[in-house]
């Protein structure tokens, strides 16, 4: 398990120094040159010179791509002219917002589709596995912004139940005060994770109660709700682990549609409000971050894989 654990970290390592070259060269090529993409088509020749002597970007590619390193490790990713405020204070302030939002959604979505999917499987082609696999299929397919549009006008708009918006304020704490706020945009994004999810267990759990060892244990004699327990479930959950190990990309970057259809200020909403202010150096911090977090997203699954099925890490070698 130690040399598996290794050689992933290794070769994750190696992912990450790839995206930050892929970001790095992208703003190298960007229009004109990052002084004047940041700056503006109307800066003058001062200016421009000014900010490239201010940010080392006069030195050689290759010195560039060092001072680049230097401060990420440094945690130093760029400044937003746009909103005067470095880009990772602004990720800071931003990032546990949205890690609310969208773990709150996955958490829901865990606790209904694991139990949903396992008795989809346990009563396959029946009524109750015909009505699940609708409900997936309708929830799956349905555009994100079109199902918060719907619950909007169902329970804010017809009944007045919840806020169209989702709660505002600058930390966590200020957005807890709202809970109601956070209603709708949580089951929009828990829906559409339900029916993704219930469709993987119900699929995982099909194959597992296909296989000699659950056979085996029922002609031992053990009581039906151990094997479903003991090795259904348990065996069933290896592609769940996997989707919440990808997962952590979604967490930490938030739902963009979702954020600003509902007006919430996470991750996802400062990704759309620099992208329409062509905020360059707030799109490339968020590029870093969303891409370490791909990267060590799929090293924990890979791990946590390893660690619930011993034939992936001898089976690598």
């Amino acid at each position: 398990m130690k040399r598996y654990v290794l050689r992933r970290s290794a070769q994750s390592l190696v992912v990450l120094v790839i995206v930050t070259i892929v970001v790095f060269a992208i703003l190298h090529f960007l229009p004109g040159s990052p002084a004047r993409a940041i700056l503006g088509i109307k800066a003058s020749p001062g200016a421009i010179r000014a900010f490239n002597a201010a940010n080392g970007y006069n030195r050689s590619l290759p010195v560039q791509y060092v001072l680049y390193l230097d401060h990420l490790v440094h945690g130093q990713l760029g400044f937003s002219y746009h909103l005067d405020q470095s880009v990772g204070s602004l990720l800071t302030l931003d990032l546990p917002k949205s890690a609310l939002l969208v773990g709150l959604s996955y958490l829901i979505a865990l606790i209904i589709a694991v139990p949903m999917g396992l008795a989809q499987a346990l009563r396959r082609n029946r009524p109750l596995d015909h009505g699940f696999t609708a409900f997936s299929f309708v929830g799956y397919s349905m555009p994100v912004f079109w199902l918060g549009m719907l619950l909007i006008i169902v329970f804010s708009v017809k009944l007045h139940l919840f806020p169209a918006e989702g709660p505002q304020g600058a930390s966590v704490g200020n957005v807890l005060q709202n809970p109601s706020g956070l209603v709708l945009p949580v089951a929009t994004l828990t829906i559409v994770t339900v029916a993704q999810f219930s469709r993987f267990m119900r699929s995982a759990a099909i194959d597992t109660m296909l296989q000699d060892y659950i056979r085996t244990a029922q002609a031992k004699g053990v009581p039906r709700r151990s094997v479903i327990i003991r090795h259904v479930l348990r065996n069933s959950l290896l592609p769940i682990v996997t989707l919440v190990g990808l997962s952590l990309p979604g967490v930490l970057s938030g739902a963009v549609v979702v954020e600003a259809l509902f007006n919430y200020p996470g991750m996802g909403w400062l990704f759309w409000t620099a992208a329409s202010a062509h905020d360059y150096p707030v799109l490339m911090g968020f590029t870093v971050v969303v891409g370490a977090a791909t990267v060590i997203g799929n090293l924990v699954a890979d791990l946590a894989y390893a660690a619930m099925d011993p034939r992936i890490r001898y089976g690598s070698r």
